[in-house]
């Protein structure tokens, strides 16, 4: 659970290959992988596999377009890209999609604090979570979490840390607090029924069987929200020793199949844990098991700290990129600085209150601002800045890159157009809520 940014320690253009591979999967991988097994449980295992290769493969593509279009414009930023592409309106909607990622970024990481705090706390003080003290709701904690512990590092001038814990665990059970015995871990008896009643073919090892439901939308947005990082490659690009676009390729494929092996084994483990009660968080489906289990706990503790002081780093970028189109020119200002970071931690939190699943965040992020930076934005800028007299409209590269650009807007159009429905026909929070 990390930001989506990289991390340079060293000088310019002195980043060595080990490091820029480290950079760019740390910019991969983000709080998606918590929706990959809740992704594997509305396709089953072997769709599931399809579709996570399918995005690996096309955000490779899609970085080769990008360091393509780099290479004749030079090496510089995404929103540089679309200012030579589309002049400042290229460089507004770049800078605008990226904004729209990051604030997506931010509710995802404020409503993991929202799910998972009051869980942590009814654990320590021994407590039910139908208690009803105001310490144990979620919106109020947030609250509190933004304004003592985010709101103070969003506010620094310059934000000089990184903290990313991670924790390895395997649940465990304890038998003498479970009256009965579950047939799959984490599933009783009736969840079993429930669950041979709606899908007959469907077996223990969860292999055949695969749900063609409006909630299988949710699929590819979350695969795409996952692999998400083409706003940092250009800077680790322009970091990295001996910067050659080969070089850079081979960093990506490099990072990219880490994060997908990551990514398969997280969904795997944890979509046979729970099969179909696996609910959009993972973590949070773990109150299924033991509250008091120390491994889950410290976990929890652990995800908690991460997505807590990775905000503050999330919204530096964002307020960047307003300033830059707003006031580009004036010098720094502490009541504007403050000022936008307030405004923005207030926006996220109404979005995180008021929404209702986390899954609904993944959803329409993956669906909007990430096919945007995978597919839509790489392909036409390769098509307009790639010169012409050196490959025509004709060319199969840009027949490629055009016919990239328009599957993006396929998968968008397609993706709302679900999740839509999904939300109309009332379904959406029948499963997996909170």
């Amino acid at each position: 659970l990390q930001h989506p940014l990289c991390v340079t320690t060293q000088a310019e253009g002195k980043t060595s290959f080990g490091m820029s591979v480290f950079n760019l999967s740390n910019a991969i991988m983000g709080s998606g992988i918590l929706g990959l097994a809740y992704a594997m449980s509305n396709t089953g295992i072997i769709l599931f596999t399809v579709l996570l290769t399918c995005i690996a493969v096309l955000s490779s593509y899609s970085i080769h377009l990008l360091l393509k279009s780099a290479g004749v414009v030079g090496i510089r930023a995404y929103e540089q890209l679309g200012y030579r592409a589309f002049g400042h309106p290229g460089k507004v909607a770049a800078a605008c999609i990226i904004t729209i990622h990051n604030i997506g970024t931010m509710s995802s990481y404020l409503f993991i604090v929202k799910s998972e705090l009051p869980l942590v706390i009814q654990a320590f003080l021994g407590l039910s979570s139908k208690s009803g003290q105001w310490y144990l709701q979620g919106d109020y904690l947030i609250i509190i979490v933004s304004i003592v512990f985010i709101l103070p590092l969003a506010v620094m001038r310059h934000l000089g840390m990184f903290i990313a814990p991670q924790a390895r665990f395997e649940p465990q059970t304890h038998p003498e607090r479970n009256t009965e015995t579950p047939i799959y871990r984490g599933q009783k008896r009736e969840d079993r029924a429930l669950l041979e009643e709606t899908c007959p073919s469907r077996h223990a090892a969860g292999l055949t069987c695969a749900w063609f439901a409006l909630q299988a939308a949710y699929t590819i947005p979350i695969l795409a929200f996952a692999f998400v990082c083409h706003p940092e490659v250009l800077p680790i690009y322009t970091e990295l020793r001996e910067p050659t676009r080969r070089r850079m390729q081979n960093v990506a494929n490099i990072s990219i199949v880490a994060m997908f092996v990551m990514y398969f084994l997280t969904a795997v483990f944890g979509y046979l844990t729970f099969y179909a009660t696996v609910e959009a968080e993972l973590l949070h489906t773990y109150i299924q098991v033991d509250p008091l289990d120390t491994v889950i706990l410290c976990v929890r503790l652990a995800v908690l700290m991460a997505v807590t002081l990775t905000v503050p780093v999330v919204l530096f970028p964002i307020r960047r990129a307003v300033q830059q189109l707003l006031c580009p020119e004036k010098p720094f200002h502490w009541a504007r600085h403050i000022g936008i970071a307030v405004c923005f931690l207030f926006l996220v939190n109404l979005l995180v209150i008021y929404v209702p699943n986390i899954r609904d965040i993944f959803g329409l992020i993956g669906a909007t601002s990430a096919p945007s930076l995978i597919f839509i934005l790489p392909g036409i800028f390769y098509l307009r800045i790639v010169p012409n007299d050196k490959e025509p409209m004709n060319s199969r590269p840009k027949i490629q890159a055009a016919c990239f650009a328009a599957l993006g807007f396929l998968f968008m159009v397609m993706s709302l157009t679900f999740i839509f429905i999904d939300w109309a026909s009332g379904e959406s929070h029948n499963r997996g809520g909170h």
